[in-house]
């Protein structure tokens, strides 16, 4: 497994910024770099990373708001969510100006992300997956060889994505968690928008929104 991974937490919301990159190629991409871009450069300098692409899960500003000036600093595309977040995307600076986020932008992605499409990392690759709910446009890419997803805010250890804001659906992600996530495998591990590390099969046990038992109720 070639894949590697530094989070980077970010923005006033502690959000999970995840540098990867493909060890044999040093090729590298940044996932939902909503701020504190300085922070974000620096770490791919610490790894000697060449940044090919800039992608994201989903439009809210902190996991989006830094994208357009971390291309700009970079001179890469910004690649995702799903276009049904467009609505988000476009209204980063407002949100900024209500939650006192500094600097953040509106964000023009390059390329939409559909279902069933692949990202390449260097020699790595990864697969997209729609998982609205959260927001309708929410993606969550996975890495099958190392069995790792980084899901957004769908999911966390112990929680899941608010499904309140606008175009938000609760059934919709609950339906995204068990039709998309729990089929990648209980053993997969997942970097969450904010938070630890967990695991499906640990969620599936102990999370109080979707384990098993309670879904079975």
């Amino acid at each position: 497994m070639s894949l590697r991974v530094e989070v980077v937490v970010v923005t006033p919301f502690q959000q999970n910024c995840s540098v990867i990159w493909c060890s044999e190629t040093l090729q590298g991409a940044v996932v939902d770099p909503g701020g504190d871009i300085d922070r974000v450069i620096a770490k791919i300098e610490q790894h000697k990373i060449d940044v090919s692409q800039i992608i994201l899960t989903h439009g809210h500003l902190d996991h989006a708001g830094g994208a357009e000036e971390l291309k700009r600093r970079l001179g890469v595309s910004i690649i995702g969510p799903h276009r049904d977040d467009l609505f988000w995307l476009e209204g980063i600076t407002q949100q900024g100006q209500q939650y006192g986020f500094s600097g953040a932008e509106n964000c023009h992605p390059d390329q939409w992300l559909e279902e069933g499409e692949q990202i390449k990392v260097g020699n790595e690759v990864l697969d997209i997956y729609h998982c609205p709910g959260h927001t309708p446009g929410h993606i969550i890419f996975h890495h099958q060889l190392s069995g790792l997803a980084f899901v957004g805010d769908v999911l966390f250890k112990g929680s899941i994505g608010r499904t309140d804001f606008p175009r938000g659906n609760h059934q919709d992600l609950i339906d995204s968690i068990t039709s998309k996530l729990w089929p990648l495998g209980g053993e997969t591990r997942f970097v969450s928008g904010h938070g630890p590390i967990s695991n499906f099969a640990h969620e599936r046990q102990t999370n109080p929104h979707v384990a098993d038992q309670v879904l079975a109720r």
